[in-house]
């Protein structure tokens, strides 16, 4: 483990054995439960064991005491029917893992261990900045399967949190990823995970503008197959605005955040709770600091690695910049993951958990209004999981990396399906075409064509 991992691991786990942590947080989060869900767990996971219904208030069970919130579709049945399938959010009995902190901890202190083997690739950017590709090689199981009918694996673009830290969750995804026959990469920004930073900027908290080019070097590079993409924390602000600005044209076939920071600038406003706030601070510092001579050109380093809260370093990394200063509000105007939201076109699915100690409760930082009135997202909101953890027993992935690949796999057969359906759709309308042709020449009469919507109710927009 590097030293500044060292540091972050020794400071969040002498706060927890000391008894600090656990009674701040508590009066941070506090004991709740979901919108519209029982209190006792038992009643939790047996909500939504019975038969597949039809949608009522956009809030639909799940096992496991979860939900799924989103708008009612023909996509959102899909997915609803596949996650009530789902073995990885079957009850299980309560461990010594189930503690938000403990989920969150896990996540984020222990060591990496052994981890897949990773091909790195530097990308040269138009203004000369560098961003790393780490694409994931190995080990390469044995009958491993691939992810669509066409025999190419689909690739996975993995996007870790804003810190830059490459958790032990990010890994096991990727593992478990390759295992399922997809093909993983890792994207790291400038300066972040041993990517030299050759030019004096930073890449801000929402800029999708050096993600498109990586997107475009990965179009370049499989051509062919099938991309989705995965977010971690707050790495789906560069996600989400990613999606945004590109709208239809992404490329991205479906995406996936896990513990989504969506009102960010709120977020970073009101502050964490004081020991995840000072981890991941120290954490920016750390990695920074390398870099501190490359930078004193652009801003107040000085006042930079002097600053107290998030938002403080924020602000001065990207505000108050010597050459071109900004104010807070227009550095939220051009860095929020919701400002183009409307234009995104690619099914989302966020996972979430309500006892998150970093982003807190779901009625602050959760946009319910965004999943009630959007047919592209869906938001599976538990009970428990903490911050990006979501953990099980060893040797047990996350079940939120299950229920990720599941999701894929759904969206994939859904798309299948509708192509043969639209297929099917220009053969009988060409055919019913030929046939009033004929018609005419034998002067019968011709179908109306004002009948065909009728005739083919099933056409449809899987977006209704």
């Amino acid at each position: 483990m590097p030293p500044w991992g060292a540091a972050l691991a020794l400071l969040l786990a002498a706060l927890a054995l000391l008894g600090l942590l656990a009674p701040r947080l508590r009066r941070a989060v506090g004991a709740r439960t979901l919108p519209g869900a029982r209190g006792q767990d038992h009643e939790e996971e047996a909500d939504g064991g019975g038969a597949a219904a039809p949608f009522s208030d956009g809030r639909e069970p799940l096992p496991g005491g979860c939900r799924l919130i989103c708008k009612p579709s023909a996509l959102a049945q899909c997915l609803l029917s596949a996650l009530r399938r789902s073995t990885a959010l079957e009850p299980r009995p309560r461990s010594w893992l189930s503690g938000p902190h403990l989920q969150t901890l896990c996540h984020f202190v222990l060591p990496v261990g052994p981890g897949p083997e990773l091909a790195r690739e530097y990308l040269q950017l138009a203004d000369d900045g560098l961003v790393a590709l780490d694409w994931v090689v190995g080990p390469c199981p044995r009958g491993r399967r691939v992810t669509n009918a066409g025999g190419l694996p689909a690739v996975l673009l993995v996007i870790p949190s804003a810190w830059g830290r490459l958790t032990r969750n990010v890994l096991g995804l990727c593992l478990l990823a390759l295992e399922r026959g997809y093909y993983p990469v890792i994207f790291h920004r400038r300066g972040h995970h041993g990517c030299p930073l050759v030019s004096p900027r930073l890449q801000p908290f929402g800029d999708p503008s050096d993600l498109k080019e990586a997107v475009t070097y990965i179009r370049f590079r499989h051509p062919a197959a099938a991309l989705f993409a995965v977010s971690e924390g707050s790495g789906s602000a560069l996600l989400l605005s990613y999606l945004g600005e590109c709208g239809s044209s992404s490329y991205v076939t479906g995406a996936a955040c896990i513990s989504p920071v969506l009102r960010c600038r709120e977020w970073f406003e009101a502050g964490l709770p004081w020991p995840y706030e000072r981890g991941f601070l120290l954490h920016q510092k750390v990695a920074l600091s390398r870099y501190a001579s490359a930078l004193q050109d652009t801003v107040d380093t000085h006042r930079l690695f002097r600053s107290r809260s998030l938002r403080e370093f924020e602000e001065t990394l990207f505000c108050h910049t010597k050459s071109f200063p900004i104010s807070w509000d227009t550095y939220w105007d051009h860095n929020d993951p919701l400002r183009d939201v409307d234009e995104a076109a690619v099914p989302v699915l966020c996972i979430s958990s309500a006892d998150d100690p970093v982003c807190g409760p779901p009625d602050h930082f959760l946009p319910t209004e965004l999943f009630h009135n959007n047919p592209y997202f869906f938001l599976l909101l538990s009970h428990h999981g903490g911050h990006c953890g979501f953990l099980r027993q060893e040797p047990l992935p996350a079940w939120s990396h299950e229920v990720i690949l599941e999701y894929f796999r759904a969206l994939t057969e859904f798309f299948r399906t509708e192509e043969r359906m639209k297929g099917l759709s220009r053969h009988r309308t060409s055919f019913l075409g030929g046939r009033r042709r004929w018609g005419t020449l034998q002067k019968r009469e011709a179908s109306p064509s004002s009948n065909l919507e009728e005739i083919f109710s099933w056409k449809r927009s899987y977006t209704r």
